[in-house]
């Protein structure tokens, strides 16, 4: 009995679409490495000043890690914002100033001024930091902008090399390791940006970075088919893609920490 309990428990758990994972454990480490390469001085001081000795880079999963707790439950729907499919960029400008629910764009603004109020607390900040360095990575994973009625893309399901999983999750977690470098390996592959192409992305507005993943998104779609079978030529035509959102994460929080605490 007690083997048959632990089966049901592991299938409870991980039989759980992966609906908030934005970019796995990897990817969100990627972008908190970036993040630290742009922080002005200001900015890198108040941050260890509230994370102590822990990196942005292993603070980024701390939202996911929470998940194990249910008196976190209320911020599960903080990651995402699913739309209906085939919006105009202008539709979605729109729905985003008309947002009022509890979603990624709504939460991320609320987090941002929740880090300006200077009499919040110490615990209050380790935790509002954490979920924005988290939140800033789910908003430039394409599929974090996916559709309502297929949960954004966990209900399509593919293969990987042979193996089972969604849509989803190649975007969370396969094609990055599929990549076999740590974080540190693939920050220094990929982090090779421009000042200027770093200063045009972060005067971007946060809703900016929604409507470029829900671009992303449909073009996505339109080439996904239930049961597709993907291996090395759906890693060759999009890890670019996934590179560029990785470095334009990491560039958008290190923009944001650089304007909260400057």
């Amino acid at each position: 009995m007690k083997v048959i309990k632990i089966i049901l428990v592991i299938t409870a758990v991980f039989g759980l679409p992966s609906y908030s994972f934005g970019w796995g454990m990897l990817g969100h480490r990627i972008v908190g490495q970036i993040a630290e390469s742009y922080l002005t001085a200001k900015a890198k001081a108040a941050v260890q000043n509230i994370l102590g000795t822990e990196s942005i880079a292993l603070a980024s999963n701390w939202a996911d890690f929470i998940k194990s707790d249910s008196s976190y439950n209320y911020i599960s729907s903080w990651h995402y914002v699913d739309m209906d499919s085939g919006l105009t960029k202008s539709q979605v400008k729109e729905y985003l100033q008309k947002d009022t629910a509890t979603d990624l764009y709504t939460r991320m603004n609320f987090v941002i001024a929740q880090l300006k109020n200077k009499q919040l607390s110490i615990d209050k900040k380790r935790m509002y930091l954490k979920l924005l360095i988290h939140f800033v990575g789910d908003a430039h994973q394409p599929l974090h902008v996916g559709h309502h009625q297929d949960q954004g893309g966990n209900k399509i399901k593919v293969t990987w090399f042979g193996a089972p999983t969604n849509f989803h999750r190649m975007w969370d977690d396969e094609l990055i390791e599929y990549q076999q470098l740590s974080y540190t390996e693939y920050t220094n592959a990929i982090n090779h940006t421009s000042a200027t192409q770093r200063l045009a992305w972060q005067k971007q507005p946060i809703s900016d970075w929604i409507v470029e993943s829900y671009q992303i998104a449909q073009q996505l779609y339109t080439e996904m088919q239930p049961d597709q079978k993907l291996s090395y030529r759906y890693n060759f035509d999009h890890i670019q893609t996934v590179n560029d959102r990785l470095l334009r994460a990491g560039d958008g929080v290190a923009g944001l920490l650089n304007s909260i605490f400057k």
